[in-house]
């Protein structure tokens, strides 16, 4: 597995900027030493057991992801890795959160629950871990939440949309809409333009099943006709079979709760079938590895997003994301993804510079709390309830002729 820090010589804060004299450091650590280990000699006094008392380290705020950077689904977990490196690259630039530059060391796991709860259990054993930030994947945040509930320590902004993040435990922090929260504005919309006659295909998984059951709450409360619906294995053997069940229904839309190869194997499946019909699906969907294999299959399709169009310079938040992605020297095309990074680091920067000069993660995770209706250059961030993501923001976009997402 591979290590990827996000700071680098140029980010850095300055150390005559970061340090007092080199006397003074040396008296008072050695004070500070000398204090810390008769307190922690003291049989009832047990500083491991208390993680919400960790504090940042003294040089640098370090903080820790395990995400896919190949496998798989590498490509969406690397985009939005470099998005999240190059809002804190910006931010360590201006001489970090008060003076201390933030540190993000990440490591692959490749899509793999066990390598993604090794590299956990890795991050949690090292005491100068400040934070969990941004790991991927609903079977591996599923995996990981028991022990990190346990630890104590903060986990930010989780890429996922399953309800399953959505816990109770303050510690866990969601940012990103759920996918019952994407499902429910494709429902909307359809009714909003008229359409009856709607299918659901979704994936016979968790992630599948909850996307079907927003979705059928929605249009129960809205009213609209029963849908007729079909489900997808993982392994896609049945897309086939699914695609002429649907083909055949005389419908107007269909909404596509799929991710990865069954997205692919049956929308190529249904467009040979059928044309004419239009398909809207979720962000998971909408990435650019996936429209490209589609080819003109995608052109047409719906997507929800669940933040901004990268282009949309109108957008305080997005004219910043494409400085700082321009300045961190990334060669990718922006992305929605490489976006939601960006927008996950601004956000964990805002919590850390309420939490105070010195912070705790108990301080960082209150402060994650108070976030109420902060806008984030357009981009509004409303801390709730643990059980509820931090952004309800959801916006439908087409997928044009050249496979770009447009409004």
């Amino acid at each position: 597995m591979n290590n990827h820090p996000s700071t680098g010589p140029g980010s850095a804060v300055p150390a005559h900027a970061a340090r007092p004299a080199a006397h003074a450091v040396q008296g008072h650590g050695l004070r500070r030493r000398q204090a810390l280990a008769a307190v922690a000699a003291l049989p009832w006094v047990g500083l491991a057991g208390l993680p919400g008392h960790v504090r940042a380290q003294d040089g640098a705020i370090k903080i820790a992801q395990s995400t896919a950077l190949t496998g798989p689904l590498g490509d969406l977990g690397s985009a939005m890795h470099q998005g999240a490196k190059a809002a804190f690259a910006a931010i360590n630039a201006r001489g970090g959160i008060h003076g201390k530059a933030i540190e993000l060391t990440t490591q692959d796991d490749t899509y793999d629950v066990p390598r993604a709860l090794a590299n956990v259990e890795q991050f949690l054993a090292d005491p100068s871990t400040f934070a969990l930030f941004n790991c991927m994947g609903t079977p591996m945040i599923d995996a990981m939440l028991p022990k990190v509930i346990d630890s104590g320590i903060p986990f930010f902004a989780p890429f996922t949309g399953a309800q399953l993040s959505r816990t109770k435990a303050r510690s866990v922090f969601n940012i990103r809409a759920s996918y019952s929260d994407e499902a429910e504005k494709l429902v909307q919309h359809l009714s909003t333009i008229g359409i009856q006659r709607i299918g659901i295909v979704y994936q016979n998984n968790a992630f599948g099943k909850e996307v079907f059951s927003a979705a059928k709450q929605s249009m129960d409360r809205l009213k609209l006709p029963e849908a007729l619906t079909v489900t997808v294995e993982s392994n896609a053997s049945d897309a086939g079979s699914a695609a002429a069940k649907l083909a055949g229904g005389n419908l107007e839309a269909i909404v596509i709760g799929l991710a990865g190869k069954p997205t692919l194997e049956f929308v190529k499946a249904f467009r040979a079938l059928k044309r004419g019909v239009t398909l809207y699906a979720l962000s998971v969907m909408g990435t650019p590895a996936t429209v490209k294999a589609l080819g003109a299959d995608a052109t047409g399709m719906a997507i929800s997003q669940v933040v901004p169009l990268p282009s949309n310079v109108v957008m305080p938040v997005v004219r910043d994301f494409q400085a700082a992605w321009k300045a961190s020297g990334a060669t990718a095309e922006p992305s929605h993804l490489a976006l939601e990074g960006y927008i996950n680091a601004r956000v964990f920067a805002e919590a850390l510079q309420r939490a105070g000069r010195n912070p705790t993660r108990a301080a960082f995770i209150d402060a994650t709390w108070n976030l109420k209706k902060w806008d984030l250059g357009g981009f509004e961030i409303n801390a709730s309830t643990p059980e509820r993501n931090a952004s309800r923001f959801v916006e439908l976009t087409l997928v044009g002729r050249d496979g770009r997402f447009i409004r």
